[in-house]
Formats: structure tokens, C-alpha cells, sequence
């Protein structure tokens, strides 16, 4: 429901007292942003506040030293707000204004955590749900996950977008799953006495004779509170009603000032006014007189109603008691007791019609198993090639990227098909299971690419990348930043490196910076992408000495390019 967000832009997070930084408001532009620092200056920082802000649950241990608790918050501007408010309004939040999502979220030492979204108070969980909506992080330890084949089926499955198709088998097979637990339930139950079925038929019939419907339900518990101060009533309205009525009350007196009124009727337009009035008043108590009048006869039960309605209400009580306090928790115990009693009564032709149907249900799910496969491979085919093409960009003249796909006739939640990615860097090798390639760098590459084609397919808005150009350099490093900045025409990337032939190809850099005394230490984040000395200045820095000709010269380069 929710894949077509419009286009989004962070526009600024404000973090404090995160791990070693104190206060700071980093502003965003649209486009490929690059975060850089020196090795162990904090960039994590940054990430992980991002990652505070899209539900992901942190220790206590992020708190910094500046105070007892951290918050984070952002704000983000949609051109088009309509599906965030979809959400918005399905988790009962305050929709935006003037397109913009306000997020704050607060960690404390010693309290609960609070998640704020547009001024309202809500959970973890939402934000979490939300997160997975407007933000994707694609980290340095990618590559592992890349050895499961569950993860790999998981990424085709984003590439062919087939969610249609998949649900489509898993209705079903949730239903074949159910089916087969009833079989071995029945299988495993013992074989009722004619005691437990009668016993099971009486509480049936308890339950029929009472014949519960909502609205049964609610007019006999109405009955029960006047059948309770039947006497009370009856007592007290026909008191109230002789009281109106008597030679001495309200009514009586009304009736001879309305006499008196009649005569002074025709002075004035005031004083034909007051009579009309007064005469009003005197029908209105007549009428209050009657209505508790049948009010008294109404509740005026004998003996012997009472006692049924007290008995029909203890009756539902009980079984209130027994099956939950709902009419459908009552109709549902019910119906589960037929049921065992049907089921009981032939095991084996109870188990016989289990049996086929579900097999017919077996049936039924194999030619949608092979829509699913066909879906997956033709986006295996298409992948496969997207991904070749790409890693001959990044170095590989000559790689062999594959998806070997495998049928099942056996129902699982993987809709009866796997699949394996292969890799082959040199020609004359055939392609092997990722968790067989011995280089780093060629397996940074690989998931690089993967997620580069995956990401172009992804309608999430902002991506993050972190340092997912580890182990690898050179004219591989400049193809690097090349795809991340083709990405970032579509979305908002971020990308923490310390490649200066990425860097340089950043629409925007933020850079961190350590700051240490003897009795503290801060970290902070400030943007250069206004400033061309200070940008050239951490380029060279990238290359090796910020104060050497040769790199200040090459970080031009870098940056003209």
C-alpha cells in the first residue's frame, strides 16, 4: 500500500547528547551526501541517530555524559504527503502540515524511552513500521548476509516485485498448514465417551436455549436492571405522579393560575404571551404525570417474570463465566463443541475428508508455486545481467554473475522455489557460492553491485550507505562514487567513506571531527559544502597529507572532475 512514497527529502536532525556528542542540528540538501573523518572520529555518530530515528532498538549505553537522557529529532518534507498521511491516519496520528513529518525520539538512563510523531505520543513499534517505509541502511557487514540463501531469495523477490503472486501461494498455504494441524489433532486426540458427548451436548444446548444474539443480549441485561428495582420503580413513579396530579400539587395549581392568566390574556401582546406559556406548562406536568404513570405499569412485573428473567441472566453470566465475555466468544465456544462431537463421531471418515481436501488443497497450490517461480526467473535472468554489467564497471573484465534457481514440490513459505547467487571474478572458472569467494574486496564489490540494482528498483527515499566501498580503491573507487551518485538522482543517499574518489563526487560533504582535552572528548559535524578551501582541505587530507602540494593539487583535480 504504501511502495509508491512520494519523492522525500531529511531535511535536518537534531542530536542530544548521542555517545560523545553534545548538541548539534545537521541540515541535508537533496542529492549524494558524503560523510567523512579521521578513523575513529565519530562518524557513527551520525548513523546511528538515523537509526534511533527509524525505530531501531538501542541501549541505554548511547546516552552521552552531557545530560540523563538523548533525543533525536528530524523533520522531513514530502512533495506529496497523501501516502505518509494513509499511515499517519491508520495509527491514529495527527497528519502533516505544510508536508512535513516531525520525528523525536528520546533515550533515557533511567526512564522508559518516548517516540514522538507529529506532537503525538506513540510506540516503538509505529516508528519502526515507519522507518522501514522512508529509510534503508546498507552497511559494511552486507556481505555476510550475502551467504544466506534466505536473504539472497529475499533480494530477487524485491527485484521482481511479485509480492501479488506470493501472497497469492501463502493464503493458501496457510490454510493447507492449518488443515494438515487439524489431521495430526485428530490423529492424536482420544476417542470421546458417550459421557463426554453428552456432557458436551448438554453445554450446547445450555447455550441454545438461551439463543444469544447482540441484541438479545443487550435488551435482557436491560431487563434484569428494571426487573432488580421493579418495586423501587413502580413505588416511586406512582408517587411522583400522584404528587403532580393531587388537589395540592403542581399540576392543580398551574391549572388555576392558567385560569387567572386567561383572564388577563387580552391586556397585552406580553401578557397573551405569559398565558400561552403558563398553559404550556400546565400539558407538559399533565403529560410528565402520565409518562410516570406508564412507567409505573410497565415495570409493575410479577413475581414469576422476575425470577425468569433473574434465571435467563444468570444463565448468560455463567457462560459468560465459562467462554469469554463476548456474544461471539459464546457463539464460537459453540461451535467448537458441534464440531468435536461431528469429528468424534467417525475419526476415520473425519480424517478421510481431511485427507482430500487436502490434497485438493495440494493441488491447488502447485500452479500457483509456478507463477511465483516464473516471476523469479525471469527477474533472476534480468538481475543477473544488471549486476554483470555493473561489476565490469567496478574492474572485473570478465565476471560470471549467476542465480540458480531450484523447484520444490514440497509447500513451504519460500513458495516452493530457492535460489543461490554465483560468482566467478576470471574467466575459465566456473561461478561459486558467495561464501566461497576468497577476496574481501571482490565480495564488497559483488554485494555493491547487487544493492546498487536493487536500490534503483527500491522506492524507499532516503538510502544509507556505510563505508560499503571497504576494500576497494583506485579507478574502482571513482566507479564507486559514480553509482552512488546515480543513485542519488533518485533518492536522498548518504554514504560515510573514506574513498576520496567517492568523497569528491558528493553533491554535499559533511565532515566529523574529534575533539579532545585532557578531561573530555566531543565530537562534531560540520558541512563544507559551501566551502571549497575546507573541501579541497579534507580531500587531501583522504589522499594522505592535507598540507602536501601533490594531494592539495590531485583534491582539485578530484573535485573539478
Amino acid at each position: 500500500m504504501y511502495k509508491d512514497w512520494f519523492r522525500i527529502m531529511l531535511e535536518f536532525v537534531k542530536i542530544s547528547n548521542l555517545a560523545l556528542m553534545n548538541s548539534e542540528t545537521v541540515e541535508f540538501s537533496k542529492g549524494f551526501t558524503v560523510l567523512t573523518g579521521e578513523t575513529g572520529a565519530g562518524k557513527s555518530v551520525l548513523l546511528g541517530a538515523l537509526a534511533i530515528l527509524a525505530g531501531n532498538r538501542v541501549g541505554k549505553e548511547v546516552v552521552g555524559n552531557y545530560g540523563e537522557q538523548c533525543v533525536v529529532q528530524a523533520q522531513l518534507l514530502f512533495e506529496d504527503c497523501r501516502c505518509v498521511n494513509l499511515f499517519l491516519e491508520e495509527n491514529s496520528l495527527p497528519v502533516c502540515e505544510e508536508n512535513s513529518l516531525v520525528i523525536s525520539r528520546s533515550i533515557s538512563k533511567s526512564k522508559s524511552g518516548r517516540v514522538m510523531i507529529n506532537g503525538a505520543l506513540t510506540t516503538l513499534a509505529t516508528l519502526s513500521k515507519l522507518g522501514q517505509l522512508w529509510i534503508d541502511f546498507h552497511g559494511a557487514n552486507e556481505p555476510q548476509k550475502l551467504f544466506s540463501e534466505k536473504n539472497q531469495l529475499n533480494m530477487l523477490d524485491a527485484f521482481a516485485h511479485n509480492d501479488v503472486e506470493r501472497d497469492e501461494y501463502l493464503q493458501k498455504y496457510r490454510q493447507y498448514a492449518e488443515m494438515l494441524k487439524e489431521i495430526d489433532a485428530l490423529k492424536n486426540s482420544k476417542k470421546l465417551s458417550p459421557d463426554e458427548i453428552e456432557f458436551l451436548r448438554k453445554r450446547i444446548a445450555e447455550i441454545e436455549n438461551l439463543n444469544p444474539s447482540k441484541e438479545s443480549i443487550a435488551e435482557l441485561e436491560e431487563q434484569a436492571k428494571l426487573a432488580e428495582m421493579s418495586s423501587e420503580i413502580v413505588e416511586t413513579a406512582s408517587e411522583i405522579s400522584a404528587t403532580l396530579l393531587s388537589e395540592e400539587g403542581v399540576s392543580s395549581m398551574l391549572a388555576s393560575a392558567n385560569r387567572l392568566a386567561s383572564g388577563l390574556a387580552n391586556v397585552s401582546d406580553n401578557a397573551k404571551s405569559l398565558y400561552e406559556r403558563v398553559a404550556s406548562a400546565s400539558i407538559e406536568i399533565a403529560d410528565i404525570a402520565q409518562e410516570y404513570e406508564r412507567m409505573a405499569r410497565g415495570c409493575n412485573m410479577s413475581a414469576g417474570q422476575i425470577e425468569q428473567i433473574r434465571r435467563q441472566m444468570s444463565t448468560w453470566l455463567s457462560l459468560g463465566r465459562k467462554y469469554g465475555a463476548s456474544v461471539d466468544d459464546v457463539l464460537l465456544a459453540r461451535d467448537e463443541m458441534k464440531h468435536r462431537i461431528e469429528m468424534q463421531s467417525d475419526i476415520k471418515a473425519s480424517l478421510d475428508k481431511l485427507a482430500f481436501e487436502s490434497e485438493k488443497m495440494l493441488l491447488a497450490l502447485q500452479p500457483l508455486a509456478e507463477k511465483v517461480y516464473k516471476t523469479r526467473k525471469k527477474a533472476s535472468e534480468k538481475l543477473a545481467k544488471s549486476v554483470c554489467a555493473l561489476l565490469e564497471k567496478l574492474g572485473f573484465k570478465r565476471p560470471r554473475f549467476e542465480i540458480e534457481l531450484a523447484q520444490s514440490k514440497e509447500p513451504c513459505v519460500d513458495c516452493q522455489s530457492s535460489c543461490s547467487f554465483r560468482f566467478s571474478a576470471n574467466a575459465g572458472y566456473e561461478p561459486l557460492e558467495l561464501a566461497k569467494i576468497a577476496s574481501s574486496g571482490e565480495l564488497a564489490r559483488v554485494m555493491l553491485s547487487i544493492k546498487t540494482v536493487l536500490a534503483e528498483q527500491d522506492s524507499t527515499p532516503v538510502l544509507v550507505f556505510d563505508e560499503v566501498d571497504a576494500n576497494v580503491g583506485g579507478e574502482i573507487g571513482s566507479e564507486v562514487g559514480a553509482q552512488l551518485a546515480k543513485l542519488a538522482k533518485k533518492h536522498q543517499v548518504f554514504c560515510v567513506t573514506h574513498l576520496p574518489q567517492v568523497a569528491s563526487q558528493g553533491d554535499n560533504h559533511l565532515v566529523v571531527v574529534k575533539t579532545q582535552t585532557d578531561t573530555s572528548t566531543s565530537v562534531s559535524i560540520s558541512s563544507l559544502t559551501e566551502n571549497d578551501d575546507a573541501r579541497v582541505s579534507e580531500i587531501a587530507r583522504m589522499l594522505g597529507d592535507r598540507n602536501a602540494d601533490t594531494a592539495i593539487e590531485m583534491a582539485k583535480k578530484l573535485l573539478q572532475k
